[in-house]
């Protein structure tokens, strides 16, 4: 079954994601140009209908592009990296 990401920004302890990334960030802007849209429909017939829901498939493809052009071949140090850098978050 294909999952789907909704993200909707929270507020704890008076922390917001989006004034902690500047406006200039390559990650940020990157986001605000890149449609991907087009993978729900594409991918569509490689999910089943049962079970549990998967990755969304556009938080897959931009972790695999995060991993490229960070130079991350580890899926471990690209999920590690993932966590800390508050741009890839935001992305």
């Amino acid at each position: 079954m294909q999952g789907k990401k909704i993200y909707a920004e929270k507020l704890f302890a008076n922390f917001q994601l989006s004034e902690r990334v500047p406006e200039n960030n390559f990650y940020r802007r990157l986001k605000n140009v890149l449609d991907l849209d087009f993978l729900y429909p594409a991918t569509k017939h490689l999910y089943g209908d049962t079970g549990n829901p998967s990755v969304d498939p556009k938080v897959f493809f931009k972790l695999m592009l995060v991993g490229y052009l960070e130079n991350i071949a580890s899926d471990r140090k690209l999920t590690e990296q993932c966590t800390l850098r508050l741009d890839f978050c935001i992305f």
